[in-house]
């Protein structure tokens, strides 16, 4: 499947709280691709983490919010496709119960807007030999963070990514002809 897709589930309560199909066959069906591994990270506040990608063995990934609140951004960097270039945000958590199919030829990141546990499920396993990152602060790609730049928490990997227009004179994505 080669086009971002949202999901929503459910959540029951009752007086002991609550139980939820955290990734319900229904989904996975419609997506028709196998997970390979399984990832959890937990992020403050104000982290921005992104935007990745990775072309050898490249990776989709199935996202979802435990705990906490999120904003994924996603851009697509397949170089021939009608949208390249193009940025869509989606607020995921533990309220909205959304789960965001990313499919390879996307590069990922959230902005944390609170202390949060993001779950994953990758169509591939992590390969460090062919992973990317395309700055997110990059004013090419013009995401405006809800977080004020001054409180942005971001690893030095994800602040001295490339920038777009570098991506652009080396794209590691094309779009499948259909």
């Amino acid at each position: 499947m080669n086009s971002i897709k949202i999901f929503d589930t459910k959540k029951h309560f009752d007086e002991r709280g609550f139980f939820m199909e955290s990734f319900p066959c229904s989904v996975l069906n419609k997506l028709e691709v196998q997970f390979k591994q399984d990832n959890l990270s937990f992020s403050k506040k104000g982290v921005v983490r992104g935007l990745h990608y990775q072309w050898d063995k490249p990776m989709g990934k199935l996202v979802s919010v435990i705990k906490g609140s999120i904003i994924d951004y996603v851009v697509d960097i397949r170089f021939n496709s009608e949208t390249y270039g193009n940025v869509y945000m989606f607020e995921l958590s533990e309220r909205n119960n959304s789960i965001l199919w990313i499919p390879a030829g996307f590069a990922h990141g959230f902005e944390a807007l609170e202390d949060s546990y993001v779950a994953y499920k990758c169509s591939s396993e992590y390969n460090s030999s062919s992973e990317g990152s395309i700055n997110i602060l990059d004013k090419d790609i013009a995401i405006s963070l809800q977080t004020p730049l001054n409180c942005v928490i971001m690893s030095e990997r994800d602040s001295s990514a490339m920038s777009f227009s570098d991506y652009c004179d080396d794209p590691k994505f094309f779009k499948e002809e259909t």
